[in-house]
């Protein structure tokens, strides 16, 4: 039996002819369930979980040709919800902060724990303990090296361990998280409903991209048009030089007034001039 925490096999995986709508339907209705589950123990809030698996597979069907060739779809759908529910934007959204707690006090007591790990760490106990991966694949779903990866869960398990001792044994903390998302019925939007929306996303940037570009280019018509153009440069009038003054010639002085005299200059080292002998 598969855990609530495991996405299931999607339908038509044994060579069936399906169209890319049947495909994704398939793959939605054997995750979705699953990945609300898993976005619920990593931020502790059931519309941020159902928010960011609506928004991993309206992605998912806007790149679906991408998303249907990979050798994973479910875990890149799953790598995108996870980044999407851990996104450090929803802190600003003061609604986000406090967490919907289960009603049973264990439960409660285990998912402040985990919502006290960092982000990284819970995200990796969760994919470990929770949903079952080998520590390479965590490794590479978090975008760690396999001994960090390693390191981060062994934090993480001594941390929930020092709140919750009866936590220290792995398939104890294994069962416990299972039974935390799946302690209250967490619906889903729908495969239909979310390939609309994705549908309706990609027109509404398509339309916003081409009003973005016809607005520059408008606006840049516009100021070609309405700003005059630079006038030319003043041309002075022409005139005829009839005398052109010598080399070095500086006009004549104003009265009373003394041409500058040149400063002695030093002698300079050399032969002495042979002076006049009187006759």
């Amino acid at each position: 039996m598969l855990s609530p925490l495991t996405p299931g096999r999607p339908a038509g995986e044994d060579g069936d002819d399906l169209t890319p709508a049947q495909a994704f339907d398939a793959l939605y209705a054997s995750c979705a369930p699953a990945l609300v589950r898993q976005t619920y123990l990593l931020t502790g809030r059931h519309d941020r979980a159902r928010a960011a698996v609506d928004e991993a597979f309206q992605l998912a069907w806007q790149r679906w040709p991408e998303v249907a060739q990979d050798q994973d779809p479910a875990g890149w759908v799953r790598a995108v919800a996870h980044e999407c529910a851990l996104s450090p934007w929803h802190r600003l959204v003061p609604r986000n902060r406090a967490p919907d707690p289960p009603p049973d006090p264990a439960d409660r007591a285990l998912q402040q724990a985990l919502l006290d790990l960092p982000p990284s760490h819970r995200r990796t106990l969760v994919l470990h303990d929770g949903v079952g991966l080998d520590l390479p694949e965590t490794a590479a779903e978090t975008g760690a090296s396999t001994p960090a990866a390693a390191n981060r869960l062994m934090h993480a398990r001594e941390t929930v361990a020092a709140r919750l001792p009866e936590l220290a044994d792995p398939a104890e903390l294994h069962r416990r998280l299972v039974r935390l998302g799946a302690a209250e019925r967490l619906g889903t939007a729908g495969s239909a409903a979310v390939r609309t929306s994705g549908e309706r996303r990609t027109r509404f940037w398509a339309r916003s991209a081409v009003a973005f570009v016809v607005t520059v280019v408008g606006a840049t018509a516009l100021t070609l048009r309405t700003v005059p153009p630079h006038p030319p440069l003043p041309v002075s009038p022409e005139r005829v030089v009839r005398e052109v003054p010598s080399r070095g010639a500086s006009g004549s002085l104003p009265p009373g007034a003394s041409a500058p005299r040149a400063e002695p200059q030093e002698p300079q080292d050399g032969p002495e001039r042979p002076a006049p002998r009187a006759g």
